[in-house]
């Protein structure tokens, strides 16, 4: 539990980052703290206040990919990662830019953003298949 907890830290830390950096070099149309503002959450409070609590939902989130992902280290963390990074980003994408459901939709989107996720996403499932296949090899020893 001590390495899932801070294998999503690091995540949620270096997916802010990211975040924060592909929203300042102009490579994603959205904020990636703007949902606050849209859904009326926390108007009152500081820019750093709306920062931690987004890397919280984030490690929140990565915590429990990584507690799911560690029963299914049969299916390579390659597959799992490229197939659940594009449906996630493309899905926080379309919702993020009110997007149509039209092919040429699929133009507008990210390719930086969906490189990082996936690429996170990799790293959370490969340290989970690792340890848990460790954990099982102990088991047997």
């Amino acid at each position: 539990m001590k390495i899932g907890t801070i294998t999503s830290l690091v995540n949620a830390l270096v997916l802010a980052l990211c975040l924060k950096g592909l929203h300042y070099f102009n490579l994603i149309k959205w904020h990636p703290i703007g949902f606050y503002k849209k859904w009326g959450w926390f108007e009152e409070s500081s820019k750093l206040f709306h920062w931690t609590f987004f890397i919280f939902l984030l490690f929140i989130i990565g915590l429990f990919v990584y507690m799911t992902m560690r029963y299914v280290y049969v299916i390579p963390a390659v597959f799992s990662s490229l197939l659940l990074g594009l449906f996630v980003t493309i899905l926080l994408e379309w919702i993020a830019l009110d997007l149509p459901l039209q092919l040429s939709s699929f133009k507008k989107l990210s390719i930086p953003f969906i490189v990082v996720v996936v690429c996170l996403l990799r790293f959370l499932l490969e340290t989970a298949n690792f340890h848990q296949r460790e954990h099982t090899a102990q088991k047997v020893n």
